[in-house]
């Protein structure tokens, strides 16, 4: 028994062992950053936040427009002490009737009080005050959308630096490659040329000039491993979450965006009618001309009804019902101008409001215009860094061969490794260079 259980605990310790090894890390996905920056992001919480402080103005707008019910209750106490006038007393004598003045000089009993108790209802509704009221209403219910283009328009943008934040990070994480890749090549060039020098068929200025690249090689990769470091630290910032770097990214799809070849007037409608940040401002001034049309209101009186229910007296044993009825009619006649000042005040606002519609409906062409020359851009570009990089790596096999067979000498090897990193590196940017601009792209046309 015991030859049996040596055998199987040393072969789980040693696999513990290796689990402890392997680092634990885990894959990011892109599709799993973007979720965690819609459940997560800061922005998008008070975005929220605030679409949900306009629905309150929205019942608070329409509030007024419901029957207002209030009940009462009160006790009191009052003492009722009252001091007598001048009154008249005729007074008859034997000869003649005369008229004298008497005053009551006696004063109510000391701490004399009367209580009183009442209780009641009443209530009252508004009939019509000309649009003043249910204006702000509908106003209200303006803002609210426009609240929620403004929401729209904050997951538009945190994706898109989700998106950029991603590509970078995956960028770099491809350039780490790269600079481990060239430290390889470095130690190989190395082992190589120290035996050439030992055989005595190269100098020892070739060993030192290979030392020095393998220095700066291992530079390289320290500097691609921070970098990469660095821009996972951001990702988890435009993801919205607190936690360390320890995950890998991955390399995401090279998605093409619906329209990227089509002209500028081709798929500028699609962002004209998409892009939340104009219908933001459209719904603004349809705010803006609805609160115009409440405060235009105020010229014309407003008409309600109200009626209370009461029941009071001062014996808590013995009180009395009573009921009241009524209509209201109130009409500002004059206030000092308030409403026409109020009037122009709203129309500037909307004036201001359309001027910015405009500006803004020209910046989305320019956005549109700038992303789509940019997924052109980038397209050429991996054309040409892709033959760069063929040509490089065909540049230093051939210094290596030429190095090998004695032709060659280090400096040419050396310079060759140097243009291979960085025509890898330009080969990388320029990938990841297009993986942005189309995000970039759907960030113009109001896509999330």
């Amino acid at each position: 028994m015991k030859r049996l259980l040596l055998p199987l605990l040393l072969c789980c310790a040693s696999a513990g062992r290796a689990r402890a090894a392997e680092p634990d890390q885990r894959v990011l996905t892109l599709d799993e950053a973007l979720r965690l920056a819609r459940a997560n992001h800061p922005q998008l919480h008070a975005s929220r936040a605030q679409t949900e402080a306009s629905q309150a103005k929205v019942a608070e707008a329409k509030a007024p427009l419901l029957p207002q019910v209030i009940g009462t209750a009160s006790y009191q106490r009052s003492r009722s002490n009252v001091a007598s006038g001048p009154t008249s007393a005729s007074t008859q004598t034997s000869t003649s009737t005369t008229t004298s003045t008497a005053i009551s000089t006696q004063p109510a009993p000391s701490g004399f009080s009367v209580p009183y108790y009442r209780a009641g209802i009443s209530a009252s509704e508004l009939i019509y005050d000309f649009g003043q009221t249910t204006g702000k209403w509908n106003a209200a219910k303006a803002t609210l959308q426009s609240q929620e283009e403004n929401e729209r328009n904050s997951s538009v943008q945190v994706v898109f630096n989700l998106r950029s934040a991603y590509f970078t990070a995956a960028a770099a994480r491809a350039l780490l490659k790269v600079a481990e890749e060239t430290l390889g090549n470095q130690e190989a060039h190395l082992r190589q040329i120290q035996g050439f020098v030992e055989a005595g068929t190269r100098p020892e200025i070739d060993l030192a000039q290979a030392r020095t690249d393998r220095a700066n090689a291992k530079v390289q990769l320290i500097n691609a491993q921070v970098a990469y470091d660095t821009d996972k630290a951001l990702l988890n910032q435009a993801m919205g979450v607190e936690r360390g770097t320890e995950f890998e990214v991955t390399d995401p799809p090279a998605e093409m965006v619906p329209g990227e070849d089509d002209s500028t007037d081709a798929i500028l409608p699609t962002a004209l009618k998409a892009r939340p940040d104009l219908m933001l401002l459209a719904r603004q001034i349809e705010a803006q001309e609805l609160t115009t049309r409440s405060i235009k209101g105020s010229y014309a009186p407003s008409l309600g009804v109200n009626a209370s229910l009461s029941d009071g007296g001062p014996d808590f044993g013995n009180l009395v019902w009573n009921w009241t009825a009524g209509l209201f009619l109130n009409w500002q006649i004059f206030g000092g101008g308030i409403t026409d000042a109020q009037v122009r005040e709203a129309r500037a606002n909307t004036a201001v409001l359309r001027a910015q519609y405009d500006l803004q409906r020209q910046q989305v062409r320019a956005d549109v215009e700038q992303a789509r020359l940019g997924v052109r851009a980038a397209k050429a570009a991996i054309e040409a860094t892709h033959e760069a990089a063929v040509n490089a790596r065909v540049r230093l096999n051939l210094a290596e061969g030429r190095y090998q067979a004695g032709v060659g000498n280090v400096i040419e090897l050396g310079d060759s490794q140097v243009a291979l990193t960085a025509a890898s590196a330009q080969e990388i940017q320029a990938v990841f260079n297009l993986a942005t601009a189309r995000a970039r792209l759907l960030q113009a046309l109001g896509q999330p």
